[in-house]
């Protein structure tokens, strides 16, 4: 039988183990976010948990479809104000961003879906009001229902190294559109990537895995 107090000398050892391997895990192979907006609704619901793929050799190629979270190219969002909370409870939240349970506040995410990549011409609207890629209409059921694909017309490329996102509730979504007057054009920088979004967590009346779309045909 072991003695009580080995057990207690071991416990240490057993946090610190832990810890390393949610570090590892939150550096290399999957993140949780927290869905603040409604831009992705109804993909993406307000106070939705995702978990994001972060894996190198999965995520490395970003194709048109998936729905990706990245750090904030341009001040697309406001700085965060200093929050007013006890000592320790800014104390446990700290933990929590290091474990990678919790996001850091300070590098500001986004998420939306990847319309367009690297070399992509893509135009608002055709005939039929639909987002054009290369010429060939999208089909996008995931739009926000009552929503029209965009109530901005637009016609870009995209430059290699650069994407072309859009928010699924497109009458609520601030994304490249609204961007265009920033140092990327409304592009954002595929090494702002975090990772691509693979499924919903919480609240459990929304989990789902988020699985590729093909509206680009």
């Amino acid at each position: 039988m072991r003695r009580k107090g080995s057990a207690l000398r071991e416990l240490p050892v057993l946090v610190v183990v832990a810890l390393l391997v949610s570090l590892f895990i939150k550096s290399f192979l999957v993140q949780f976010f927290f869905i603040p907006s409604g831009s992705m609704q109804t993909t993406l619901e307000i106070n939705d948990r995702v978990a994001v793929n972060k894996v190198p050799f999965l995520s490395r190629t970003i194709h048109r479809g998936d729905i990706v979270v990245f750090r904030d190219p341009d001040h697309w969002l406001a700085d965060p104000s200093p929050g007013k909370e006890p000592a320790i409870l800014a104390k446990i939240k700290e933990g929590l961003v290091a474990v990678g349970i919790v996001p850091n506040p300070a590098k500001q995410h986004l998420v939306k879906r990847v319309i367009g990549v690297g070399g992509d011409h893509v135009v608002c609207c055709n005939n039929q009001k639909q987002i054009t890629v290369n010429g060939k209409a999208l089909t996008e059921p995931y739009i926000y229902k009552g929503d029209s694909p965009s109530d901005s017309s637009f016609d870009i490329t995209v430059p290699a190294g650069k994407l072309w996102v859009m928010g699924d509730h497109r009458g609520a979504s601030a994304d490249s559109r609204f961007h265009q007057e920033d140092i990327n054009l409304g592009m954002v920088p595929v090494n702002k990537v975090v990772g691509r979004v693979v499924a919903v967590i919480w609240p459990v009346k929304h989990a789902k895995i988020i699985g590729h779309i093909n509206a680009f045909k």
